[in-house]
């Protein structure tokens, strides 16, 4: 059934409504990760390809900002409904492409989804100001137009939800978008863009552009006047890239990077909800996830214990494909994330670290990681300074909470933070002195379409998620007034 699923997906690029070949012929190889074989191949656009959707998102620009916002609304519901609709079946396209588990799957598509409903009913609430100016010269009229043209490049890890967290508030203010999905998972997208055209969203208003030549295609539209915006998701060593590209003709940026999450367990947790959270944080989407908690600080009254309890839970966890029953944790999304987290973990254990359980690739296809706890971290290990995106989690202790405090913000990235804590009060006040757009409070998950989500310092610009997100794709006015 999955394999007929995938078949039936269009395999072209979008542009102004239409299914059409890359102009250069071009292919990308899409390969499940549980099993290492080639399960589809999708048109790669080129740089001629990427002109011809800034053309025809800019054709549609006009009506699209000019329909009623209600009207644009309805759309987004739409949508809404067809995606929960059709939530089996984007989950097994995601376990495909991406390596998640079914349940996995089926939880990125309801947090996907979401988003359309979310800014479904924030369309219409595009409201403005009016007041009179102190000096009483005037009156001061504040209204919001569509920034115009956005650029939307995704990340592989939640190919359903990261599209989803920039289509919805881009069309809800009105906008037209090229989404350039990552290469690694263009199934869902394209899958995402036949139910776009189903819910009633006109032609030219959302263009799709798979391409394994994603430098060239993003700086040919950063460089097309009509490209006002850009909102990216990946790493922050891309993002600098993409930031200094458009600083060339001050085009509007969203950027939501790389982590380096702190998981602090003060000495008065509650090690049941502690290892709980921790589960959760670490081992969503195995690991490959820009909020997965990366740095594991504990007290050092409850370290023993609180290791003991995790390594076992992870040590418990069922390796294999994302679609067999009862599989924990899938594969990592190709060969060099294994040997990236291989490599951190070798390092790690060669300057003295001991491992409680897994560091090893299994003896299987696929590119599968152990689920892996790590203590007597030596902090010379790069395990501790770089985003792990895998299946491990190293432990470090800490006596104080200035201490930790201080090893917290010791990070160029300050996107996402944990803090577990018996006396809510004292985990908030530790919290609120933590480096981070986003933070979860005796809380593993922490994402919510409702909240606003970004980081602070290299970790990104702007949020996305809530009103904020839709402001992100609006331009603001003032309107000087006097009768």
């Amino acid at each position: 059934m999955s394999s007929d699923l995938i078949k039936s997906i269009p395999r072209e690029l979008f542009i102004g409504g239409a299914w059409v070949p890359a102009s250069g012929g071009d292919e990308i190889s899409v390969v499940d990760p549980a099993t290492e074989q080639e399960i589809a191949t999708v048109a790669s656009a080129s740089v001629d390809d990427a002109i011809l959707a800034v053309e025809a998102a800019d054709n549609a620009a006009a009506d699209w900002a000019a329909r009623a916002p209600r009207a644009r609304a309805e759309i987004l519901r739409k949508s809404f409904e067809l995606m929960i609709a059709r939530r089996d079946d984007f989950a097994t396209i995601i376990s495909r492409e991406e390596g998640k588990t079914l349940a996995e799957g089926l939880a990125e598509v309801s947090y996907a989804a979401e988003f359309f409903r979310w800014y479904a009913e924030e369309a219409p609430r595009n409201s403005g100001r009016f007041g009179r100016s102190p000096a009483g010269q005037n009156n001061i009229l504040v209204q919001y137009h569509p920034v115009g043209v956005s650029l939307l490049i995704t990340p592989w890890n939640f190919p359903a939800a990261m599209a989803t967290r920039k289509i919805a508030p881009a069309l809800a203010a009105g906008c037209t978008v090229i989404l350039k999905p990552a290469s690694a998972t263009p199934l869902t997208a394209l899958a995402l863009t036949e139910l776009l055209t189903e819910a009633g969203v006109p032609a030219g208003v959302v263009n799709v552009l798979p391409s394994r030549q994603s430098a060239s295609i993003a700086n040919a539209m950063l460089s097309d006047e009509r490209v006002r915006k850009i909102s990216f998701t990946g790493s922050t060593e891309v993002g600098r890239i993409l930031l200094a590209k458009a600083a060339e003709r001050v085009v509007n940026c969203s950027m939501e990077l790389g982590g380096n999450a702190p998981f602090i367990v003060l000495d008065d947790a509650d090690l049941e909800v502690a290892v709980d959270g921790a589960m959760i944080a670490k081992m969503r989407n195995a690991g490959e996830s820009c909020i997965g908690a990366n740095r594991f600080y504990v007290h050092t009254s409850i370290a023993e214990e609180f290791s003991a309890k995790f390594a076992a839970a992870m040590a418990a966890l069922k390796l294999g494909p994302g679609l067999e029953d009862d599989v924990d944790v899938g594969p990592l999304v190709n060969a060099s994330a294994v040997e990236k987290v291989a490599r951190l973990v070798d390092e790690a254990v060669n300057l003295g670290a001991t491992v409680l359980t897994g560091g090893k690739r299994p003896d299987r296809a696929g590119f599968f990681y152990e689920p892996t706890v790590v203590t007597n971290i030596d902090p010379r290990a790069e395990i501790l300074n770089t985003e792990i995106f895998g299946p491990v989690a190293p432990i470090m202790t800490f006596s104080e909470v200035d201490e930790v405090v201080a090893q917290a913000n010791r990070t160029i990235f300050g996107l996402a933070a944990y803090v577990f804590g018996g006396d809510v009060g004292r985990a908030m006040s530790v919290a609120s002195r933590i480096d981070s757009g986003v933070v979860g409070v005796n809380r593993g998950f922490i994402s919510d379409p409702a909240a606003p989500f970004g980081g602070i310092k290299q970790s990104g610009i702007g949020r996305e998620g809530s009103q904020d997100g839709m402001h992100e794709f609006l331009e603001t006015q003032y309107v000087a007034l006097n009768w």
